[in-house]
């Protein structure tokens, strides 16, 4: 088990105007962080301010202005202290009250005082994974789900990964338009197709090595406890450029992708989308044990198969991290378990070492952690110790 000078954690956290919060401010040591209070009284939107202390756009994809109080004048911050391997740092990011706010304001992001470019800044210090009850519908709902959840994934590789991902979908995005305009400039067409073609070659292969690394976790957590409640996985991509690695040169690939772009051009304008592409990739997901597709099993089956994901992902960043492991926002985590697979959960946390942020209604289903948890009782824009 990690020491506490070892460890990534929120020491202190402070928000101001945040959702149902008007101010609150919490001093946490590392353990993990216990949440309990009726439904609707806050608890995942302290998960989210949380959340937004890595990069991107926090565990509930909210568009920054949504985040603001009712009844505030549109601003809102969450400042923190946190722990890192790089040492302690002060983290802040929220949105300036303006009258001008809209969807695509982004959001301030200030590192010991420092503005950054972005929150991409923050994936130098933090590392979170998370898990809410939108994720248990990941094997029965849209690959662009399962993408988003394979995409955090290889943040622990590549932080540059989201501006990579971010280059190819504008391509993508221009070459859709002139389609849709009726345009038949080969040269643009072509400009931006070679560009979806080295990005999207390079989108592939890091979901690939991502993939093989979880793998690897998977099979030593089954080595490990080959009696586990949380089963494992076997996981596969199923993709054109993901399969095209497997056997060829990255070069041939990016060659073999830009000609099919050329080929697809009429295809996709009568589509009026982009057909073919990492974009339609899908993570594809069984359960070991009974070699079935996740997404024919149990409810409580995939709860299972889900936190298994989950915590090998933690444990591949842990590897990663030279131990550090990352910080677990676990929403209404309790749900589906049993006493026996609650406290292999909890037995679990603890022993990776993370300071996990669990939440529930019911403080006796956290009953398993006893004394080494803090144990917080939330009310409406309050929260309190129990």
């Amino acid at each position: 088990m990690p020491t506490s000078s070892h460890r990534l954690w929120v020491e202190r956290i402070q928000l101001k105007n945040f959702r149902n919060y008007a101010d609150l401010v919490l001093s946490l040591s590392h353990e993990p962080v216990v949440l309990t209070g009726p439904n609707g009284s806050g608890k995942t939107n302290l998960l989210e301010a949380v959340s937004l202390l890595a990069p991107g756009q926090g565990l509930r994809r909210s568009p920054f202005p949504d985040l603001a109080r009712a009844g505030g004048d549109g601003g809102w911050s969450v400042a923190a202290k946190i722990h890192t391997a790089l040492g302690s740092i002060d983290a802040g990011t929220g949105l300036v009250a303006s009258p001008s706010n809209t969807d695509r304001t982004g959001r301030i992001v200030r590192i010991d005082g420092v503005n950054q470019s972005g929150s991409g800044a923050l994936a130098d210090y933090v590392e979170m994974v998370w898990l809410t009850p939108a994720s248990d519908g990941l094997f029965t709902g849209p690959a662009s789900e399962r993408r988003r959840f394979l995409d955090r994934l290889i943040l622990c590789f590549d932080t540059a990964h989201a501006k990579l991902s971010g280059r190819y979908e504008r391509a993508m995005q221009s070459r859709n338009r002139l389609l849709a305009d009726g345009s038949r400039d080969h040269a643009q067409l072509e400009g931006f197709e070679r560009i979806m073609a080295e990005t999207g070659v390079a989108i592939a292969a890091a979901r690939n090595e991502a993939i093989a690394a979880l793998e690897g976790v998977i099979a030593r957590r089954h080595a490990r406890d080959p009696c586990s409640p949380f089963p494992w996985s076997r996981i596969a991509l199923a993709g054109t450029l993901e399969s095209g690695l497997a056997t060829t040169a990255a070069v041939d690939v990016e060659d073999q992708y830009a000609r099919a772009l050329i080929q697809m051009r009429e295809r996709d304008r009568a589509a009026a989308r982009t057909l073919e592409g990492p974009h339609r990739t899908d993570l594809v997901v069984a359960h070991g044990p009974k070699d079935m597709a996740a997404k024919l099993c149990s409810t409580g089956e995939q709860k299972s198969l889900l936190l298994g994901l989950v915590l090998a992902h933690a444990e591949l960043i842990a590897e990663r991290q030279d131990g550090l492991a990352p910080i677990l926002l676990l929403d209404e985590v309790t749900a589906h378990l049993d006493e026996h697979r609650r406290a292999a959960l909890f037995a679990e946390l603890l022993h990776l070492g993370s300071q996990a942020w669990m939440t529930g209604t019911d403080r006796a289903a956290f009953s398993a952690l006893g004394g080494k948890a803090t144990m917080l009782e939330v009310t409406e824009g309050g929260v309190r110790g129990r």
